[in-house]
């Protein structure tokens, strides 16, 4: 079985909605059309579609299908066109996948430059702070904070992230404010329950010298906005990274805490499938994102 063919075909009627739209396609006929749609689905095992007298719908496995062979389809086409060196403008549709508030503030400043660079492009962004599934859910780039992502992905250092300590001016007013990391122990604590460490904070000093706390959050949240604004009303200490927390610093909103400490490294990474050919969509995102966020962190955290 051709299953390259076979995909076309099943998209070709898909977007038809019927055997004769394929069958016209491809210059043959409907009979020839059904054989090859029914040998699809006995390859994978599965019903694709539903037949009535009257018209065709997919079931579940085959809306699934169908998502997928059109990304296939897509990836095919733009390999072959940077094999023929035909790709000089990307097209077709890119999934992204970002961390919600790195994506509200950082991605919805940057995008407006990458939509008017590549007008052919369309794009499905995914804003949630889970680990998606680039295979299972048909993702291109996922951008990820924190440590170097698994071994099984191709992972892009973009630009370096200062996780910062800080509270409100009125916290540090009614409960005082730490002077070394044991003294975590004795405030309230604000935690993002998704945190790879959990409730563990790393903190180095200057010397290089590494100290690991445990905290007791008085609130645990999976969104680090939400968390600054519970410490901005004096709800307790966070460590957020600088660009959630940037706005509150430069207005004073927020105070820094543990100056003299670093917390662990961080930085955004764009992560994508270990593939043989890249696909120019894929490419020219990441190079964008090396270009307006490379190197720089967020704009607007005070230097400490």
């Amino acid at each position: 079985m051709d299953l390259v063919k076979s995909m076309q075909i099943y998209v070709a009627v898909v977007d038809g909605g019927s055997f004769v739209h394929a069958a016209e396609r491809f210059d043959t006929s409907t009979a020839s059309i059904s054989r090859q749609i029914s040998a699809l689905e006995e390859h994978l095992g599965a019903r694709l579609l539903q037949r009535t007298t009257r018209r065709l719908s997919m079931s579940e496995p085959g809306r699934a299908f169908y998502e997928r062979a059109q990304q296939i389809l897509t990836d095919i086409a733009e390999t072959e066109a940077v094999i023929g060196r035909e790709a000089t403008q990307p097209s077709g549709l890119l999934r992204v996948s970002v961390p919600l508030s790195y994506g509200l503030r950082e991605f919805s400043r940057i995008l407006p430059g990458f939509r008017e660079r590549y007008p052919g492009l369309r794009l499905d962004i995914d804003l949630s702070d889970r680990t998606t599934d680039l295979v299972n859910e048909g993702i291109d780039v996922a951008v990820r904070i924190g440590a170097s992502p698994s071994q099984n992905l191709i992972a892009r250092k973009i630009a370096p992230i200062r996780i910062l300590v800080c509270a409100a001016p009125s916290y540090i007013s009614r409960k005082g404010a730490p002077e070394t990391p044991e003294d975590l122990a004795g405030h309230d604590t604000l935690a993002y329950s998704l945190l790879a460490t959990g409730d563990s904070w790393t903190f180095r000093d200057a010397s290089g010298g590494e100290q690991t706390v445990r905290i007791e959050p008085k609130v645990h949240a999976n969104n680090g906005d939400l968390l600054r604004e519970l410490a901005v009303a004096g709800g307790g200490i966070i460590s957020q990274p600088d660009f959630i927390i940037a706005d509150g610093l430069a207005s004073g909103a927020l105070v820094p805490l543990l100056t003299d400490w670093q917390r662990d490294e961080s930085h955004i990474y764009a992560v994508y499938l270990s593939r043989k050919f890249l696909s120019p969509k894929v490419r020219v995102f990441i190079d964008y994102l090396v270009e307006t966020l490379g190197g720089t962190g967020s704009a607007g955290v005070p230097a400490l």
